[in-house]
């Protein structure tokens, strides 16, 4: 019994590690659509919010994640009640920088740890399908999962590039729905968010 919880815990270390090497490659080469002072800009937010939420509730800093782009948040993953969900987002708003926040947390009982492993590697499988097609900036964009739902933030090339990559997630196992945050290139918001950042 000590062997199989043994490898069982050497198994979920894997997986995050794997993950959080995928995670760091990407913040650290996320300058291509990005500058430095966005990417630490949006470090900065991230890291706000995560002290916000650990502050306010152990839960809320466990159960929900942040990605955060050009000072877009994202947040998903599962809460229990719908005031749990509201709190999140009014303590987002809070924290300095942020200029849009796009609620995807779900209200339900379901996940796991069976869910969560799934979750992993539906999120891994991703990456690496991404990273493998040259026609698509894998740099820059971010997912999360949760509960076999994809979630999208980024900044894309054009619409058939965005398409691709929908297509690429849509085509692996596990995968429930996908939804994108991602905004094009060219967008009008993102150059205002970039004259507002250059006068600071």
């Amino acid at each position: 019994m000590n062997i199989l919880i043994k490898n069982f815990l050497l198994f979920i270390s894997t997986i995050i590690l794997l993950n959080s090497c995928v995670a760091v490659n990407v913040t650290t080469s996320s300058a291509k659509e990005k500058g430095i002072k966005e990417a630490i800009s949006d470090g900065m937010i991230d890291a706000g919010i995560n002290k916000e939420f650990l502050n306010h509730d152990i839960n809320m800093f466990i159960n929900i994640q942040i990605e955060v782009v050009e000072g877009r948040v994202l947040l998903t993953g599962s809460v229990k009640k719908p005031k749990h969900r509201l709190d999140a987002i009014k303590i987002a708003w809070k924290v300095l920088g942020v200029r849009e926040v796009i609620n995807e947390i779900d209200i339900t009982e379901k996940g796991g740890i069976k869910q969560y492993l799934i979750d992993v590697k539906i999120k891994t499988q991703i990456r690496y399908k991404v990273l493998a097609d040259k026609e698509v900036s894998s740099i820059n964009y971010n997912f999360e999962v949760v509960n076999g739902n994809v979630y999208i933030i980024g900044i894309a090339e054009n619409k058939k590039e965005l398409k691709k990559l929908i297509a690429h997630i849509n085509s692996i196992g596990g995968v429930l729905k996908v939804v994108s945050h991602a905004i094009m290139k060219n967008d009008p918001r993102r150059k205002k968010y970039q004259r507002k950042l250059q006068k600071k």
